[in-house]
């Protein structure tokens, strides 16, 4: 074991968090873990991974349900495709693994959604095999302690840092080691105001020394922000409502909503507020996604026969055991119509 993996492996058994899904050696209950925590905080993927291993307790349990049962638990999390992956991968277990979660790293990185991180995470944790895991956490931290410059997003740094970390990872304890460089890198040497004082590695890390760690690590590319507008069309009555399921190959696939028509400028398009004439009701909402900012807006139309052409009419009680967008789900929460 090399100095490095010694210095954190010891200082995470003394300072780690107690997580559910460190409680457990389960490779689905790490899987679920580690789906859900993608760009996903982990007090709030806390209470999803909970519900998950209750309403899906194994593979077969997740393989046999709907698509539309997993996605009405999957709502509020976000980014749906990882819930659509992981009902996939469930189904390829028990029919290409027998129902039997796979056990290493190349038979893991086949399921769907699975990336070379995520298989690493899991062959380690799970099998103890020696696979290195380079998530935000860890490039941070490597780009801080040897001073790299590399950005992290080309395809240099990707290697580069790949190299190190299996470099650097204990022969004998590998999950453990992966474990504790991610949260090392989560809780001390965060993104913003690291805790250099108490960090174990402050006495041989290079941009500490040198006073450039804020400069680490180094990005080429800035993330573009695309701006849609989304003017949603309520029709109603006081006992049903018309709603519709995103079919396309676009956020929130196959999750339902109310009749939507998109503007590309400004929420003032002309079609939209002729719909709206009616309204009893117009409020906008700014909606923010890792790459989209969604300014929403709805519109309360009266329900009248001719309407029910444009959704599938339902009572407006039933409406929460669709899954719904994020936004959508709160509006209704808090609107003071009756829903």
């Amino acid at each position: 074991m090399t100095d490095f993996s010694l210095s954190i492996t010891s200082w995470y058994r003394q300072n780690k968090r107690n997580l559910p899904w460190r409680n457990t050696s389960n490779p689905y209950f790490i899987w679920l873990s580690e789906v859900i925590l993608q760009q996903t905080r982990v007090d709030q993927g806390t209470n999803y991974y909970n519900k998950f291993i209750k309403n899906y307790p194994t593979i077969i349990h997740l393989a046999n349900a709907s698509e539309k049962e997993i996605l009405n638990d999957w709502q509020g999390l976000g980014y749906y495709s990882r819930a659509r992956n992981l009902h996939a991968s469930a189904k390829i277990i028990q029919s290409k693994f027998q129902g039997v979660f796979p056990s290493n790293y190349n038979d893991i990185l086949s399921l769907k959604g699975v990336g070379p991180y995520t298989a690493a995470a899991i062959s380690s944790f799970a099998f103890n095999e020696k696979k290195a895991v380079v998530d935000g956490n860890v490039y941070r931290l490597l780009s801080r302690y040897f001073d790299i410059s590399t950005p992290i997003d080309s395809t240099n740094g990707i290697k580069e840092f790949q190299s190190l970390a299996n470099e650097l990872i204990s022969s004998t304890n590998p999950g453990e080691h992966n474990q504790a460089i991610m949260e090392l890198g989560s809780v001390v040497c965060s993104p913003s105001e690291p805790n250099c004082i108490y960090c174990p590695l402050n006495n041989s890390c290079l941009a500490f020394s040198k006073g450039n760690y804020k400069e680490r690590p180094i990005k080429t590319t800035k993330v573009k922000i695309k701006k849609r507008y989304f003017h949603y069309l309520i029709f109603e009555n006081q006992e049903f409502t018309l709603i519709k399921q995103r079919t396309e190959k676009d956020i929130w696939q196959n999750l339902f909503e109310f009749p939507l028509i998109e503007t590309f400028d400004t929420p003032s398009d002309e079609e939209a507020l002729n719909w709206s004439n009616q309204k009893s009701e117009s409020i906008q909402i700014k909606h923010i996604l890792s790459h989209q900012h969604i300014f929403v807006t709805f519109h309360h139309i009266p329900l009248l026969p001719k309407s029910n052409d444009v959704g599938i009419k339902i009572k407006k009680e039933d409406i929460q055991e669709y899954p719904l967008p994020r936004v959508i789900d709160k509006y209704i929460t808090k609107s003071t119509f009756n829903w």
